[in-house]
């Protein structure tokens, strides 16, 4: 554990020297500041012309967010591992008395700190939300909204880390990763629509989309889209665990 925490650590101070982690975060907040304002104008718009105004929510900053994170974290992921064997310090840390599992955990948890950072900031959106409307918005709604993001991030960056072990080049690693979410998130629930019965729920189930937008965002805890999720964090960090030791034993 002592060995993951300091690979934690130097992996989250390194992302604050990094231009591309920064124009992550920078993307990310600006369009969620973005989508905050469009709302806020409707809003404003209902209440001059004497509409009754549609109570805002977290859910359109969620959903946006969610979209958002599977199309930019393949950049911070790509050279979690890559950049180690492109830089030739692999083997530095496969000679230190480090196991295999330890630098991928690792790696991954100093990402995953990381990018609860933005994640965080945009909480003061829907608490500005929260101020106001009268009576607060729904916040229960919101606790399922982010418990679903802090889960998407977590099987995002697994995938990711696990990716990028098994490249030596960054943008093989980026591409491959972007490759991955897309397929996961958009085409591998496409069969559902065509299917009736067990095959429509087992695609349905796999779709990253359907999990996230399907449940969390809409307000559903399920303990089978928690296992899901934790699910692909799992197999991308022994998929990572397990590339580093093939790469330790050539």
């Amino acid at each position: 554990m002592r060995n993951i925490w300091t690979i934690a650590k130097k992996e989250f101070s390194q992302y604050f020297l990094s231009p591309i982690a920064y124009s992550v975060m920078f993307l990310l907040l600006v369009i969620v500041g973005i989508i905050f304002t469009i709302i806020f104008l409707q809003l404003s718009e209902g209440s001059f012309t004497g509409q009754e105004p549609t109570p805002p929510d977290s859910r359109p900053i969620a959903s946006s967010l969610g979209f958002l994170l599977m199309l930019l974290l393949p950049a911070l992921t790509m050279r979690l591992v890559a950049d180690e064997v492109r830089m030739g310090t692999m083997e530095l840390l496969l000679t230190a008395p480090l196991r295999d599992y330890e630098l991928i955990v690792g790696k991954w948890l100093g990402a995953f700190l990381f990018v609860l950072v933005p994640v965080g900031i945009t909480l003061i959106f829907p608490l500005m939300f929260h101020m106001m409307t009268e009576g607060g918005i729904d916040q229960l709604l919101l606790i399922s909204n982010y418990l679903g993001l802090v889960l998407a991030v977590s099987a995002f960056l697994g995938m990711g880390v696990g990716i990028s072990a098994l490249f030596s080049n960054q943008i093989a690693a980026l591409l491959s990763t972007l490759a991955l979410f897309i397929i996961m998130w958009w085409l591998i629930g496409i069969p559902a629509n065509f299917m009736q019965g067990a095959g429509n729920e087992i695609f349905k189930y796999l779709s990253l989309s359907e999990q996230f937008s399907g449940n969390f965002v809409r307000g559903t805890i399920s303990l089978s889209s928690i296992i899901y999720f934790l699910s692909l964090t799992a197999l991308g960090l022994v998929i990572g665990s397990t590339a580093v030791e093939i790469r330790r034993w050539r």
